[in-house]
């Protein structure tokens, strides 16, 4: 029904952001990821969403980009992955390093997200493997994410890495962006290191 909202962002949430459009506020449950991206309150912005129609409620979910809400639907469209299962996995990784985590069948990356179990990462592996459009998201043949114009692979320990960079209240396309940087044949341990040295 809604395909994007246009407005001022009046206000940032811990899980959602008020987009104020022709004087209607629209609350928007969104990933962390996107907050972060946002500008600052009071500026105008152009939020992608998806309304989600229960019987009890109407609750709409936005995205910063429109790669973010296909990944959202993609996830959503797995049996027992409901909406708040697929922000949270939105808010630890782009859509791209999911794409890369189920093209390689990563279930550790994808189980970071909260009250997604091993489970539920299986079937989000095996239902959408071959559903991924990897040209459309960033992904070359290889499962590599396409930073301008060059891929890089993201390695289990890049995505360890990641992950504890979020825990400590990065940003995942902050740390990714850093993270990219470094040499992967580094550990896990000596990634975060020096993506600490150069995020302070």
């Amino acid at each position: 029904m809604y395909y994007y909202i246009k407005g001022i962002l009046a206000q940032k949430g811990d899980n959602f952001v008020v987009v104020d459009a022709s004087g209607v506020g629209y609350m928007i449950y969104t990933s962390l990821g996107c907050i972060e991206k946002l500008p600052r309150v009071g500026s105008e912005v152009t939020v992608y969403t998806y309304l989600n129609v229960r019987e009890d409620a109407m609750e709409l979910y936005g995205f910063y980009s429109e790669e973010e809400r296909k990944m959202f639907l993609l996830l959503t469209s797995v049996s027992g992955v409901g909406p708040k299962a697929g922000l949270s996995l939105l808010s630890i990784a782009s859509p791209q390093t999911l794409a890369t985590a189920i093209i390689t069948g990563d279930e550790k990356l994808i189980t970071r997200a909260t009250g997604v179990g091993p489970k539920a990462a299986k079937r989000i592996i095996l239902e959408l493997k071959d559903k991924i459009d990897g040209e459309e998201l960033g992904i070359d043949d290889d499962g590599a994410v396409l930073q301008n114009g060059t891929s890089d692979i993201i390695t289990d320990s890049r995505a360890e890495a990641m992950s504890a960079l979020v825990a400590l209240g990065y940003g995942s396309q902050e740390a990714k962006n850093v993270l990219l940087k470094l040499d992967a044949s580094l550990s896990t341990e000596e990634l975060i290191k020096k993506a600490l040295t150069q995020l302070m």
